[in-house]
């Protein structure tokens, strides 16, 4: 399979197809054919797509490496499945295998092969494990190696395995029959889940071998090291002229340079007096080194000229490309072939300089050079994009930022931008309009406004999608530039790697001087808000109840709202900290103990109904009772759903996999039942349009209101519960005080990133399933005992940590099985960084 684009491995695949790039001095796909010939293939189907003359012309025949090599071209990319199917007329007759030529392996094939027939498997699928899963394809198998599950690159939380597919197959004939023909298709998000549902004998054979998915610079780079250090059994070009140093033939290398291997020179490539080539260093074909000249870890490719007294460290320097005197080229840069580097020109770490690009001399590169004008491993967390005020979230950032997102809708479309009331949310959201007009985008300016009524503009609007900027709750020193969909919803995860990519690569879309989007700054929007709000939820009840209540915007964008929501509710209100401040951006903890407190104070002195707090952008809320208590989000979510389940039954309530049993209780009682979802912010929205969902709630104080909108609104979550408080005759206490207590308790356990994986793979082996234990892999991996308590092991996405949760018939038993499942986790990487300890070379970098 050598169709692929190569995308991420960008600029070096922006005119090479990605089987073509070399580890040492060979293509990848020629390491994988010599592996191929090793074990007894000498047949082989080469599946091309993009720049597949390249291929083609490179590899002929294959008469040169004692293999035949056809090929099968698609004209528009098909997928992995749908691309072999392309090839169906030579491997219908017999068993075939299936790998890729982009990844580096040395795995036993022939062992594979013999797996399969063993089995008497329709296909067998090679797995490895790994320390990083996010991109590939986990799979479960049995004790017998047939597979019950995939699941295509996961995010943390759907993590249960660090077993990953390999995309290597063997397989017969016969799936062809659940192939379709000419239409994009893959085969373990398609083909292999429907064959497991089926009961096929798909199975699976965890391999032993090296095998290196070479996707990004950085695997690109690591494979160069693998090999040279000898972790893969691949052929190196040359002679070992002395422990771990490879001269190509020809090659000239002067007495007076110093090599310091593991490292390799290709063939007549020229090497002055005084150059030092140190650790992990490839040379490629006809490259001259000069005099003086400082090469470590890094990868040069053919034809090019590294001249007097440069320094290139870690990086990757394309075929054909001029590094010139005392240039300096770091960790992590690439620049592509045929550019010049021009004299004493530094090139920053993680730069991408594309194909045919000049850095004049002296200049000092620290931004991508692609048209005009960077890159980051992940961009998204949980609250969107975020980051320190003009540290990490620059006024720069965030027009490359959102140059990225505009990249991704259609010319002409719209996009809804909003903020809260702090002055940096009001500078960055200027560089942000001016990003998405200069993109070709139209923008609707809500200046201030609250989040749900953001939200509310985006999906009642010809919006395509909307940017909002808030600073982050409990920190005046971050800030959050949250980016929505047409449906006024966070975006998928999906959506996010769109952007992310967009981001990392640097292409842009700039709109030509007539294509300049307009600004528009919309009237009226908090009125259509009210209006709809008012009309969509059941009202009724609360003018006659005479209800007093205490609210309380904290200074926030909810105070532009409330004003005429309240004055259509007719309910007496006592409001406090009622107009805009942009002075206090947000509370921390502090502040906000100390604001509920003084509010409980008001509800209790003026014998209110209950009292309510909103957060700065109107989207989450704090409930205080009759008497003043405070509702722990815990609580208020069991209070606010018995009030809901009271008055309808036989719905579904949507609410997270770390809320308690208790919850199931209080809606079995009224008839309703529960629908738990992931802890991404996308999922809560997605399942709350289900029609049957009556009620949602994220347990940090953010309720969905289905009827009205999915999103989580503060607003309309006091709207309801009014009018829910309005028709029953029970005060909030007394409903608290009917609801069993909880006994949910949480800890955070720190973990490397590259344990994680591996870490959940040994929860899942860890569970006793021959005791009754049941495994819910909804969100991280959830174990649930007979008796109904439950823990819940979930890695963060943003940090080396993994959360767990943990819930029995009492607190001391919820630590017992907490401490439990934390030393079960905390176990498994202190063994990792034993096993690990002095692996690495002094000249490793992890």
């Amino acid at each position: 399979m050598a169709g692929g684009e190569g995308t991420r491995l960008r600029p070096l695949t922006a005119n090479a197809p990605k089987p073509l790039l070399p580890v040492v001095n060979r293509p990848i796909m020629e390491h994988v054919l010599r592996l191929l010939k090793r074990h007894g293939f000498d047949e082989t189907v080469v599946t091309v797509q993009f720049l597949a003359a390249m291929v083609r012309t490179y590899f002929g025949d294959g008469d040169e490496l004692g293999m035949h090599l056809s090929y099968a071209t698609e004209s528009t990319p098909l997928g992995t499945a749908g691309s072999v199917k392309n090839a169906e007329v030579a491997l219908r007759d017999e068993q075939f295998l299936v790998i890729s030529g982009d990844a580096l392996t040395d795995i036993d094939l022939t062992e594979l092969v013999a797996e399969h027939r063993k089995n008497g498997a329709l296909v067998t699928v090679a797995l490895k494990s790994v320390p990083d899963p996010l991109e590939f394809g986990i799979v479960i198998a049995g004790e017998d190696g047939r597979i019950s599950r995939f699941l295509e690159k996961p995010t943390w939380g759907q993590v249960f395995s660090d077993t990953v597919n390999t995309g290597i197959y063997v397989m017969e004939p016969e799936v062809f029959d659940h192939v379709p023909s000419g239409e994009p298709v893959d085969w373990s998000a398609d083909v292999f889940p429907r064959l497991v549902a089926a009961g096929a004998p798909v199975f699976g054979h965890v391999v032993s071998g090296y095998w290196e998915d070479v996707g990004t610079i950085a695997s690109f780079q690591r494979v160069q090291a693998d090999v040279l250090n000898q972790q893969v059994d691949v052929e190196i070009g040359g002679f070992e002229v002395s422990p771990g140093v490879w001269i190509g033939e020809d090659a000239d290398v002067h007495p007076d340079a110093v090599l310091k291997g593991p490292l390799v020179v290709g063939d007549y490539s020229k090497v002055e007096a005084g150059a030092e080539l140190r650790e992990f260093t490839v040379v490629g074909s006809n490259v001259v080194i000069k005099q003086g000249a400082f090469l470590h870890r890094a990868v040069v490719g053919d034809n090019a000229l590294i001249g007097v007294r440069t320094n290139l460290r870690g990086c990757v320097i394309g075929k054909g490309t001029d590094v010139r005197r005392a240039a300096r080229v770091e960790e992590g840069a690439v620049v592509a072939e045929a550019c010049v580097v021009e004299e004493e020109a530094f090139v920053s770490h993680d730069v991408r300089v594309y194909p045919y690009k000049t850095i004049e001399a002296g200049a000092v590169v620290n931004t991508s050079v692609i048209w005009e004008s960077r890159g980051q491993r992940s961009l998204f967390g949980p609250r969107g994009v975020s980051g320190l005020i003009n540290a990490e979230i620059t006024p720069e950032l965030a027009v490359r930022l959102a140059a990225a997102y505009a990249t991704t809708l259609r010319k002409g479309a719209t996009v809804t931008t909003a903020r809260d009331g702090s002055r940096a949310a009001r500078a960055l959201k200027r560089a942000v309009i001016s990003a998405l007009t200069t993109s070709a985008i139209n923008v609707r300016d809500l200046e201030v406004a609250a989040m749900p009524v953001a939200r509310f503009d985006v999906r009642t609007s010809d919006a395509a999608g909307g940017v909002i900027l808030r600073t982050t709750e409990g920190d005046p020193e971050r800030i959050d530039i949250v980016f929505l969909d047409a449906d006024g919803d966070d975006l998928s995860p999906a959506m996010q790697r769109k952007v992310d990519r967009v981001f990392s690569r640097q292409e842009f879309r700039r709109a030509f001087a007539g294509e300049i989007g307009d600004l528009r700054l919309p009237a009226r929007t908090a009125g259509r808000y009210t209006q709809d709000l008012l009309d969509r939820v059941d009202t009724s009840g609360v003018a006659e109840a005479d209800l007093k209540v205490v609210l309380d915007p904290s200074g926030g964008a909810a105070s532009l709202v409330l004003p005429t929501l309240l004055g259509r509710l007719g309910v007496d209100v006592l409001t406090v900290n009622n107009r805009l401040d942009d002075t206090v951006t947000t509370h921390t903890e502090g502040q906000r103990r100390r604001a509920v407190e003084r509010l409980g104070e008001l509800v209790a002195s003026s014998r209110a109904a209950f009292g309510v707090r909103f957060d700065q952008v109107g989207e989450r809320i704090t409930i205080v009772d009759e008497r003043g208590d405070l509702i722990d989000d815990d609580r208020a979510l069991l209070v606010f759903l018995d009030l809901v389940a009271a008055e309808n039954r036989g719905g579904e309530v949507a609410v997270p996999v770390t809320t308690t049993l208790v919850a199931d209780q209080v809606t079995q009682f009224h008839g309703l039942t529960v629908r738990r979802t992931s802890l991404s912010a996308a999922d809560l929205p997605r399942v709350a349009r289900d029609g049957r969902v009556v009620f949602a709630a994220d347990g940090r104080g953010g309720f969905v209101v289905p009827e009205f909108g999915a999103a989580l609104d503060g607003l309309a979550a006091f709207v309801r519960l009014l009018s829910l408080v309005a028709r029953t005759r029970l005060t909030l206490s007394a409903i608290d005080a009917r609801i069993p207590p909880v006994a949910v308790v949480r800890r955070a356990v720190p973990t490397p990133w590259a344990a994680k994986g591996t870490v959940m793979r040994r929860v899942v082996e860890s569970v006793d399933l021959a005791a009754g234990h049941v495994i819910d892999t909804t969100d991280g991996v959830r174990v649930v005992r007979p008796d109904g308590a439950w823990v819940l092991v979930l890695p963060d996405p943003a940090e080396a940590v993994t959360h767990l949760w943990a819930e029995a018939g009492d607190r001391d038993e919820a630590r017992a099985l907490l401490r439990h499942w934390a030393a079960v986790v905390e176990a498994d990487h202190r063994d990792r960084a034993s096993a690990s300890h002095g692996q690495y070379g002094p000249h490793s970098r992890h």
